[in-house]
């Protein structure tokens, strides 16, 4: 049985959080489930029973979370870029991720269990490869100075 759909998958590392992070996650993304969770055996090093992995699909991607204990934890060297469609999406996303978390810069924000996620709508991309070089730069600075990324404020600067 293939676990995974992807050459790559993420591997996230949780102290003892890696079932209620995916349950979390794939509440958010409607393209997403639960494939596997393994236990702990009598070999350990977790308490036998208690869950090992979770193998899980946010659309199409495939993710593992281990519980691996306290030893590591998140920074925002690594985050998830999620790709939007619409000022709405944003906003969702933003919204639930954000939620007990942190915000931060430019579409950044680390969740509840500190992952970092960047919440980027794609017009974002178009408008900064614009060829004029004055209204891209308009762009990034706009962007520059916003938490969650607000898509009629790019047009904006981009149309001054």
């Amino acid at each position: 049985m293939k676990i995974f759909n992807n050459k790559i998958t993420p591997n996230l590392w949780f102290d003892e959080e890696a079932e209620e992070a995916a349950a979390f996650y794939i509440s958010i993304f409607s393209n997403s489930m639960v494939v596997d969770i393994s236990r702990y055996s009598e070999a350990g090093p977790g308490k036998k029973g208690s869950v090992m992995t979770v193998t899980f699909e946010l659309e199409g991607q495939s993710f593992v979370a281990i519980n691996g204990g306290p030893h590591f934890s998140f920074t925002p060297a690594i985050s998830f870029l999620v790709d939007c469609e619409s000022q709405e999406e944003v906003d969702e996303l933003w919204e639930k991720l954000s939620d007990g978390g942190e915000i931060e810069q430019c579409g950044w924000l680390r969740d509840k269990f500190g992952v970092s996620w960047q919440i980027v709508p794609n017009v974002l991309y178009t408008l900064l490869k614009d060829p004029d070089p004055v209204k891209a730069e308009r762009v990034m600075q706009a962007m520059l100075q916003m938490k969650k990324i607000n898509i009629v404020d790019l047009k904006k600067a981009y149309s001054q």
